[in-house]
C-alpha cells in the first residue's frame, strides 16, 4: 500500500513503509518486462487456487503446487538483502528453479516423468533413498531461506534450534530428553510425510489464507477500503467523540479487506489523523487508538486473522464455528474501544468536527453500498452450509461482478489482472511462514515435546488452572514478540495448548485463548509494528504510543482469561456450559462487558470528571469481580454473587460520579 504524501515527509513515509515491510516483507518493485513476467506468475498462482477452490485437486498435489508457487515467487520478489532491492540476481533465479525441481521430483515420485508415482514417494518415507534425502535437505534449506527473506531471521533460527533438539535431545537432562533422531530420519519426516512442511499449516495456507488475501485484494482494488472509511466518518459525524468512533468502526470494516494490523492502522490513520487532531486528540493518544483499532482488524469476523483458519484445521471444526466463537469476544473488544473513546471525549475536551466526505450518507450508500454485499455473502454462504473455501470463492466472484456497477470502481481487465496477482503476492509471507512452522511442528510431533512441555508447565503451576493460564499467556506473548501472529499461534498451539487441555479446559477455549494472546504481539514492544507506524503518522514518541495502545486494548484482552478460568466462561464463545442452559451465555457476557467498562474507567482515570486514586481502585476491583469472579467467590458465596457485587459497585460509582459532576456544573453556573 502507499501512504498519502500530504501527511508525511519523505523520511516519515519511508519509515512507515519500512514498518509495513517488517510485517509483510521487503518486496521488490519491478517495472518493464520483468515486472510483467512476475505479475503473470502471481496471476497464474491465483488462477490455480481459484480453480482448486471450484473443483477437486487432491490434497497432496494442492499443497505441493502451493509451495512451488509461493517459494519460487518469494525468491524472485524478496531480495536476499535489502541493499539489493529492485534488481534480480542470478541466484534468485537459481533458487526459484530449485524449488520447481524439488516439487517436480516429489510429484513424480522421484521418476521425473510419472506423475502417478507420487503415492509411492510418500510410502517410502521409512526407507528413503540417498536422492530422496538430498532433495529433502535441499527443500528444508530453501524453506528456511525463503522464510528469512519474507519475515526475517527469527523463524529460520528457531527452526534450526528445534532441528538441533530433534538430533541431540538425547544429551539433555530429564524431562527434556528423548532418544534422539538422525538427520536422515528428520529430513524424511519433514518432507516425505504430511506431518512437517506439507502439514496442516501449509494446507490452511493453500486452501483458505490465499483465497482470503485474494478476496481482500479485490475489495481494495475496487475501492471498498476507502468506502468503509468514508462510511465510518460520515456515520459518526457531529459528536465530540465522532473521530474516535469513526476509527473504531472503520477498523472493524476494513479488517476484512486488509487482514493486517499495520496496514489497517496506516490506511485509517492517513485519513483519520487530521480529523482526530482537529477534534483535540493528542499525538500519542491518537496513535494508540489507531493501533488498537488496527489490532481489531485481526480479530474481526468474517475474515479474522490467518491463525483463525489454523484453529479450524487443528480442531477439525468448520470455519463458521470459529467465526461464531469469535463473535462475542470481538464485540467486547470493540465495546472496550468505544468506551475508551467516550471517556476520551470528556477527558481531552474533544470537539465535534465534520469529516472530509463530500457526500451525504444516503448518497454514499446509494453509490457505493454494494461493497457490503460480498462481505455479507461470505457469512451467508457458510450459514447455508457451504465450506469456507467455497464461500470465499463465490464472494470473490461477487465482488468482481458488483464492481462494474460504477465506472470508478469497475475492475476492468488490467486492473483485475493486477488485483488477482496482488492477492497471491500478499499471501507469500504467510505461506513461507507456514512452511517453516511445519518444520517446528514436525519436530515437536516426532519428539513428543508437546507432552513434555505441558507436564513441565503444569508442574511449575502446581496443577493450578490460573497459573497454567498465566504461564501460557506469558509464553505466547514472549514468542509473539519475535515471530508473526501466525507463527506464534502455530508453535504455541502445539506446545502450550496441551497444558490447558490436560487440566480440563475445552480444546476450542484453549486455542482461542492462545489466538488472542498471539494477536497481542501486534502492540507489544520491541516488535510493536502497529503503534510504531501510528506514531510515525502522528509524529509522536513510539514507546509512549505503544503504552497508549496497551491502555486501549488491555481491558478487552483480559477477556480470554474468562474462557479458561470461569466455569461458564465458554459462554463467551457461544458454547453452552456443561450441565447448564443457554441462559448463562447472556449472564457471562453481561459480566464481561461490565468488567471491561469498569477496567476502562480505571485505566482512563476519568468519567465526567477526573477520578481520585481511591475511586479508580474501587472501580478496578469491581472490574476484577466482574471478569474474574472466582477470585472472591469463596468469600461472598459463589460466582453469581461475586458478579452481582461487581455490578452493584460499578453502577454505584457511575451514579456517584454523575451526580458529582452535575453538582460541579451547578456550582460553576452559580
Amino acid at each position: 500500500m502507499t501512504v498519502q504524501a500530504e501527511l508525511l515527509s519523505d523520511e516519515e513515509r519511508r519509515k512507515v513503509e519500512e514498518l509495513i515491510e517488517q510485517e509483510d516483507g521487503a518486496i521488490n518493485r519491478f517495472v518493464g518486462w520483468w515486472g510483467k513476467v512476475l505479475t503473470f506468475i502471481a496471476f497464474l498462482m491465483t488462477l490455480f487456487h481459484l480453480y482448486a477452490a471450484a473443483s477437486t485437486v487432491d490434497t497432496q498435489s494442492l499443497r505441493e503446487i502451493h509451495v512451488a508457487f509461493a517459494l519460487s515467487l518469494v525468491f524472485l520478489l524478496f531480495p536476499a538483502v535489502k541493499s539489493w532491492r529492485n534488481r534480480i540476481a542470478p541466484w534468485d533465479i537459481v533458487a526459484a528453479g530449485l524449488v520447481i525441481v524439488v516439487i517436480w521430483y516429489m510429484m513424480t515420485g522421484g521418476t521425473w516423468t510419472d506423475l502417478s508415482a507420487s503415492d509411492d514417494f510418500l510410502d517410502r518415507y521409512v526407507s528413503p533413498t540417498h536422492t530422496d534425502l538430498l532433495i529433502g535437505g535441499l527443500l528444508i534449506l530453501l524453506v528456511l531461506e525463503s522464510t528469512r527473506r519474507a519475515t526475517g531471521w527469527i523463524m529460520p533460527i528457531l527452526s534450526l534450534l528445534f532441528l538441533a533438539y530433534a538430533m541431540w535431545g538425547n544429551y539433555l537432562p530429564a524431562p527434556w530428553t528423548h532418544k534422539g533422531y538422525p538427520l536422515s530420519d528428520m529430513i524424511a519426516e519433514l518432507y516425505m510425510t504430511l506431518n512437517g512442511i506439507f502439514g496442516s499449516a501449509i494446507d490452511v495456507s493453500a486452501t483458505l489464507i490465499v483465497l482470503f488475501t485474494i478476496f481482500g485484494a479485490i475489495l481494495q482494488a475496487s475501492g471498498a477500503g476507502r468506502f468503509f472509511i468514508d462510511f465510518s466518518l460520515r456515520a459518526m459525524k457531529g459528536q465530540p467523540n465522532a473521530a474516535g468512533r469513526a476509527v473504531v468502526l472503520s477498523s472493524f470494516l476494513l479488517g476484512g479487506p486488509s487482514g493486517s494490523g499495520v496496514a489497517t492502522t496506516v490506511t485509517i490513520g492517513t485519513v483519520a489523523w487530521p480529523i482526530m487532531k482537529e477534534a483535540g486528540y493528542g499525538k500519542s493518544a491518537a496513535g494508540g487508538l489507531l493501533a488498537a483499532g488496527g489490532l481489531g482488524a485481526i480479530l474481526s469476523p468474517p475474515v479474522l486473522g490467518a491463525a483463525a483458519f489454523l484453529i479450524a484445521e487443528y480442531l477439525k471444526m468448520s470455519y463458521l464455528d470459529i467465526v461464531r466463537m469469535a463473535l462475542i469476544p470481538t464485540c467486547l473488544y470493540y465495546f472496550g474501544l468505544l468506551v475508551m473513546t467516550e471517556i476520551d471525549s470528556r477527558k481531552y475536551g474533544l470537539r465535534a468536527v465534520d469529516p472530509a466526505v463530500d457526500m451525504t450518507m444516503g448518497q454514499l450508500l446509494t453509490r457505493y453500498g454494494f461493497h457490503f454485499t460480498s462481505l455479507i455473502s461470505v457469512v451467508v454462504l457458510m450459514v447455508w452450509g457451504f465450506s469456507a473455501t467455497y464461500a470465499v470463492f463465490w464472494s470473490i466472484l461477487l465482488a468482481i461482478l458488483v464492481s462494474y456497477l460504477r465506472s470508478d470502481t469497475a475492475l476492468w481487465p488490467g486492473k483485475l489482472f493486477r488485483a488477482l496477482a496482488d492477492g497471491s503476492i500478499q499471501a507469500l509471507g504467510v505461506a513461507a511462514t507456514c512452511a517453516c512452522a511445519g518444520i517446528i511442528v514436525g519436530v515437536i510431533t516426532k519428539t513428543g515435546l508437546a507432552l513434555k512441555f505441558s507436564s513441565i508447565v503444569i508442574d511449575l503451576a502446581g496443577g493450578s488452572v490460573f497459573w497454567t493460564a498465566m504461564y501460557t499467556a506469558l509464553i505466547v506473548w514472549v514468542v509473539g514478540l519475535a515471530v508473526p501472529v501466525t507463527a506464534s499461534y502455530i508453535m504455541c498451539a502445539v506446545i502450550a495448548a496441551p497444558a490447558l487441555i490436560k487440566l480440563g479446559i475445552p480444546d476450542y477455549a484453549a486455542h482461542m485463548f492462545i489466538f488472542y494472546y498471539a494477536v497481542l504481539s501486534e502492540v507489544s514492544p520491541p516488535t510493536a509494528l502497529a503503534p510504531f507506524a501510528a506514531a510515525t503518522l502522528t509524529r509522536a514518541d513510539p514507546y509512549v504510543t505503544t503504552l497508549q495502545s496497551w491502555k486501549y486494548a488491555l481491558p478487552a484482552f483480559l477477556v480470554p482469561f474468562i474462557f479458561v478460568l470461569d466455569p461458564i466462561g465458554i459462554g463467551l464463545l457461544l458454547e453452552v456450559p456443561k450441565n447448564m442452559s443457554w441462559v448463562w451465555i447472556p449472564w457471562v457476557t453481561l459480566g464481561a462487558a461490565g468488567g471491561i467498562l469498569a477496567l476502562a474507567i480505571a485505566a482512563q482515570g476519568h468519567l465526567w470528571r477526573p477520578l481520585g486514586l481511591g475511586t479508580r481502585t474501587v472501580v478496578a476491583l469491581a472490574g476484577i469481580a466482574l471478569t474474574f469472579p472466582e477470585v472472591i467467590d469463596d468469600w461472598v458465596g459463589g460466582l453469581v454473587v461475586a458478579r452481582l457485587i461487581g455490578l452493584i459497585v460499578l453502577v454505584g460509582v457511575i451514579a456517584y460520579e454523575y451526580a458529582g459532576s452535575r453538582r460541579d456544573e451547578a456550582a460553576i453556573r452559580r
